[in-house]
């Protein structure tokens, strides 16, 4: 009897170990590819500057298209002249990504690298326990394939003197290889983080790049580098490192859980300006963030790589308003926030800083619309026009 449940035991530790093992090439594999990516696009130098338009699915095509709208009434001079081109994509619904059993749909993926920047609606993650297969999340594939290794997040509240920008790493941690988690047996699961010398060094500049160009004084680390040792604890070295390199930036560091604490203290949260912190942590911090500006429905996020980089909302995809029948009281300000990052990104500040003034007026200063997800307040559409008029004033 001994010598079986030893025997059984030895089977599960080598089929574990085989996984693992699997795992571990795959990610050197990886950092392998990330490594010989050396520079960034250079916008001002394309001929073109191709916009895709990626609907998703729920309310995210909805959302997706008036963002677009809005940006091509912005930049009608730059299509009309061949500068920008705009692209529609298809495909990445949950039923289509479900039918195929992948993330992202191998031609949806073609279409999406044949563009410089992408504008993407949100997506449905399958959970336990929904109709569908457990396929992957398709953000987090898309930031993979596409190496979007950097998740910007700038949350703005004056009068509460909020003025943050949070730098997430986007292909590592707990979300690299998140589907691919070991069930040991019956009792005993793993998951994995992963973190590597160029993911951190690379969103750590990034970070403070922007601290030095936006004349910024204080970035902070956010980790658990005392309780998770190894790979925390290699992302806060590292990001120190790096901060030594920027001797006019003050840099500290934070624990997750007390910076989540001093976010809501009315007295420290004006200390904080950039932030520069591990996926998971990025993910969590962001949406509690986003409520001091209104909620998740009013961030919009960039997703930066060298080669390719994608703005979206934060939120997900409400197919509960579709099945309600509320798709079109959709509130398109987090896309419209999205649409001020991809205008800053390729270089278009005039506009982007347009845009951004008006959201202000139509959100915060005259709201002369309101959007409830409901009849009760305007269309998504009105919302758009209403943008767009005040656009017009200034």
């Amino acid at each position: 009897m001994k010598i079986w449940e030893e025997t059984r035991l030895d089977q599960k530790v080598k089929a574990a170990a085989e996984k693992f093992a699997a795992l571990v090439e795959a990610q050197l594999a990886r950092n392998e590819r990330i490594k010989a990516q050396k520079e960034f696009t250079d916008y001002g130098k394309l001929d073109t500057i191709v916009i895709g338009v990626c609907g998703g699915d729920g309310i995210g095509p909805i959302i997706t298209n008036e963002a677009a709208r809005v940006l091509r009434h912005l930049l009608a001079d730059e299509v009309g002249a061949g500068k920008v081109e705009f692209r529609t994509i298809d495909g990445l619904t949950i039923e289509n990504r479900a039918a195929q059993g992948k993330a992202i749909p191998d031609d949806v993926l073609a279409e999406l690298k044949k563009c410089h920047v992408i504008l993407k609606g949100p997506t449905t993650t399958p959970r336990a326990g929904d109709p569908w297969p457990n396929v992957e999340s398709a953000n987090v594939a898309m930031r993979k394939e596409l190496d979007l290794f950097a998740n910007v997040r700038p949350v703005k509240v004056p009068s509460e003197g909020i003025d943050w920008t949070f730098f997430r790493e986007n292909t590592e941690g707990a979300y690299a290889i998140g589907s691919c988690g070991l069930n040991v047996d019956e009792d005993v699961a793993f998951d994995f983080v992963v973190t590597t010398t160029e993911g951190t060094e690379r969103i750590a500049r990034l970070a403070y790049d922007y601290a030095k160009k936006n004349h910024k004084s204080r970035v902070s680390i956010i980790t658990k580098a005392n309780v998770v040792k190894t790979t925390d604890g290699k992302f806060l070295k590292l990001c120190q490192k790096i901060g030594e390199e920027y001797p006019g930036i003050t840099t500290d560091d934070w624990y997750i859980d007390i910076t989540t604490a001093k976010l809501i203290d009315p007295k420290r949260r004006r200390d904080f300006q950039v932030f520069v912190l591990p996926n998971l942590y990025g993910d969590i911090i962001t949406d509690e963030a986003a409520e001091f500006q209104g909620g998740v429905g009013t961030a919009g996020s960039a997703n930066l790589g060298k080669r390719y980089a994608m703005f979206e909302a934060i939120h997900g995809s409400a197919p509960r308003m579709i099945a309600e029948g509320r798709g079109k009281y959709a509130d398109p300000c987090s896309m419209l926030r999205a649409a001020v990052l991809l205008l800053s990104h390729i270089g278009y500040q005039a506009e982007a800083d347009k845009l951004e003034r008006a959201l202000d007026i139509c959100m915060y200063e005259e709201k002369k619309l309101a959007v409830t997800g409901r009849d009760t307040g305007c269309t998504c559409e009105e919302f758009g026009n209403y943008v767009m008029d005040t656009i017009a004033r200034l």
